[in-house]
């Protein structure tokens, strides 16, 4: 119980110290990685990283939990960073085929992955979250899926880091019950913050919804990320690493946010393959993770591609984030990935920012 305590504590102070940081407008490419490493602003672990980057030898994963893994799918349609748009998140559905003008599923056996950060910088994000949830339900009874992924805006929100949240996200969630063992502590959270931190702190509402979102997810022979996935994840264990962030999101653990998300090369975070044009020494490193997993490309987000979606490491990985979200007004671009043909599609005026 005292463990308890220490750990929501911890999440006092963060939600503390963020409220009197106020979100940048427009941070670089690197901005989010270097204020999430910093300790004043997220609550990571206090032991040493689990996660070695050392590079392993080509030997199976040390977890051979393959619940990452789902079935090839005639046709997939990837979708990046929404960030709080609930109007670019329907564009991007609707030009993959996934949806009709009414906002019904028309996609049959189609299988949509969203590669996270659906959160921040936005207002819309019950309707996103609803949207979601909904479209989940419809795509399994026509035979199809709807995947989101948990990206690093998702994992700073259940860590109490609300630096990207605007005011009406904070209004959005005014209410909200927290978790009966944070219930007193969050009495020192101000005010208008009180309800969202009731929300996203693991145990709370929306938080046990994210826990049902993996981080990492394989379709065939395509590995979805939002970041990118290097060895020692591979090493770690991909279906390890959605059960430690499962766990921890739905409040089962008094650990703090587990390391394999909060380590700056966690798979959340990593830009090794979509920060420009990849070194020969990542796509090495990309192609020895690629036959690890038995896949043939790696999709990720988290890093706008300013030219649109697009291919780096000779096809093996795909850049799909284009900054859809009013924020960053960018044009509705989708992944079309059928059998071995990845191609993008984009279509549709700009996104007013």
């Amino acid at each position: 119980m005292l463990r308890a305590h220490l750990v929501a504590a911890s999440l006092v102070t963060v939600l503390l110290a963020c409220g009197k940081t106020a979100p940048p407008s427009a941070p670089d490419a690197g901005a989010e990685r270097v204020a999430a490493a910093t300790p004043s602003a997220v609550a990571t672990p206090s032991a040493a990283p689990v996660l070695s980057i050392a590079p392993p030898a080509l030997e199976p994963p040390l977890d051979d939990d393959a619940s990452f893994r789902l079935p090839a799918a005639t046709r997939i349609v990837a979708i990046g960073d929404i960030h709080g748009d609930v109007q670019a998140a329907r564009a991007a559905l609707k030009l993959g085929g996934a949806i009709d003008d009414a906002g019904a599923w028309v996609g049959g056996k189609l299988v949509v992955v969203q590669t996270g950060d659906q959160l921040d910088r936005g207002d819309d994000e019950p309707e996103i979250l609803a949207l979601f949830e909904r479209l989940r339900a419809q795509a399994k009874a026509a035979g199809g899926a709807v995947i989101a992924l948990n990206g690093n805006h998702e994992i700073m929100n259940v860590q109490g880091d609300f630096r990207y949240v605007t005011p009406d996200g904070f209004h959005d969630f005014i209410g909200a019950q927290p978790p009966a063992p944070l219930a007193t502590l969050l009495a020192q959270i101000p005010a208008e913050r009180r309800g969202r931190a009731a929300a996203f702190l693991p145990g709370g509402a929306v938080a046990k919804r994210l826990a049902l979102q993996p981080v990492v997810i394989q379709v065939g022979d395509t590995v979805f990320v939002h970041g990118g996935v290097l060895e020692a994840h591979v090493r770690y264990g991909l279906g390890r690493i959605n059960r430690e962030v499962r766990a921890w999101m739905l409040g089962a653990s008094t650990e703090p946010a587990p390391a394999s998300v909060t380590n700056e090369r966690a798979l959340i975070w990593v830009r090794d393959y979509s920060d420009g044009e990849p070194s020969s020494a990542a796509c090495e490193e990309l192609g020895r993770v690629l036959r690890l997993l038995s896949a043939k490309r790696l999709v990720v987000g988290h890093t706008i591609q300013k030219q649109g979606i697009n291919s780096a490491c000779a096809g093996k990985v795909w850049r799909i984030d284009v900054g859809l979200s009013r924020f960053y007004g960018g044009k509705p671009s989708v992944l079309e990935i059928r059998g071995e043909q990845a191609k993008a599609l984009t279509a549709g005026p700009a996104v007013a920012p």
